[in-house]
């Protein structure tokens, strides 16, 4: 198990492979890429082992932040670097949303929000009756939350005591144009999640010792499924990006990638001063 400081430094370098992905291939959803990394990656490093059969599920139910899946799966070498510049493009391995078929070591083909978290609750009910002792991870947007399939999706795991299934709100106020509660308001969400019979977390989604706190309580959970309410930043890590909308989905220029690229080193600076 890896600790807090060791994952910051893997976040921080899959935060620069998701600049140079979305650079390269001049498209991307890079702001809620940036959002869930941090999660992401201690998810991957920590909970999930690819050479077992039966193993930790995890579903990126909003798909588009798929940079961030990629660049984990870059630094567990199942996917090459040298694939990035191929990004969204037509035949590529690396689609703009999760898919199987091409990566078998992404759990889920998810694009349509709402569905992901319907197909996790599947998984998780499979694995309750075959008596699986992991976990399934459902990631989902603060925006898919609008949807009304997830709401069905969350009573039906409360109904059917999911104590197995983590699903986890990157909760970074942005839409895809506006803040996500002047589109349809969520709060108060702690509540309706209690109100659900939910176990709930709230915590900083780019702390790591918070998020791994929240992992290592989520496993001694009975009887019902646990929501991590993630408090995110869009874009973050890089100063020009943080909530700002625009950085839902964009390509940058050569002058606003050096600039990231220069924010994500000073960062790794202080990480490694500190360890």
């Amino acid at each position: 198990m890896k600790e807090a400081k060791q994952l910051e430094l893997i976040a921080n370098h899959n935060r620069k492979r998701i600049i140079e992905m979305v650079y390269r291939a001049g498209v991307g959803h890079v702001g809620g890429a940036l959002s869930v990394i941090d999660l992401l990656t201690a998810i991957y490093e920590n909970e999930v082992d690819f050479n077992e059969e039966d193993r930790t599920r995890v579903v990126l139910s909003k798909g588009h932040a798929v940079p961030a899946v990629y660049a984990e799966l870059a630094e567990k070498k199942i996917i090459d670097e040298s694939l990035f510049p191929t990004f969204r493009q037509v035949n590529s391995h690396l689609q703009g949303h999760p898919y199987t078929c091409d990566i078998p070591q992404v759990d889920a083909t998810t694009g349509l929000l709402g569905q992901g978290f319907s197909m996790a609750l599947g998984m998780a009910v499979v694995k309750k009756r075959e008596g699986s002792k992991y976990k399934v991870y459902a990631l989902a947007g603060d925006g898919e939350m609008q949807e009304g399939q997830m709401w069905e999706a969350l009573m039906a795991a409360a109904h059917y005591k999911l104590d197995n299934l983590v699903y986890i709100i990157d909760y970074n106020k942005l839409s895809s144009g506006h803040p996500t509660n002047e589109v349809i308001n969520l709060e108060p969400i702690r509540d309706k999640m209690a109100a659900f019979r939910y176990h709930v977390v709230e915590i900083d989604g780019h702390n790591m010792e918070q998020i791994l706190l929240a992992l290592e309580e989520a496993k001694h959970v009975k009887e019902m499924p646990t929501v991590i309410i993630a408090n995110t930043t869009k874009g973050k890590g890089i100063s020009f990006m943080e909530n700002v909308p625009k950085w839902h989905s964009s390509g940058l220029t050569d002058e606003e990638y050096e600039i990231a690229m220069k924010d994500l080193n000073v960062r790794e600076e202080v990480l490694l001063r500190g360890v």
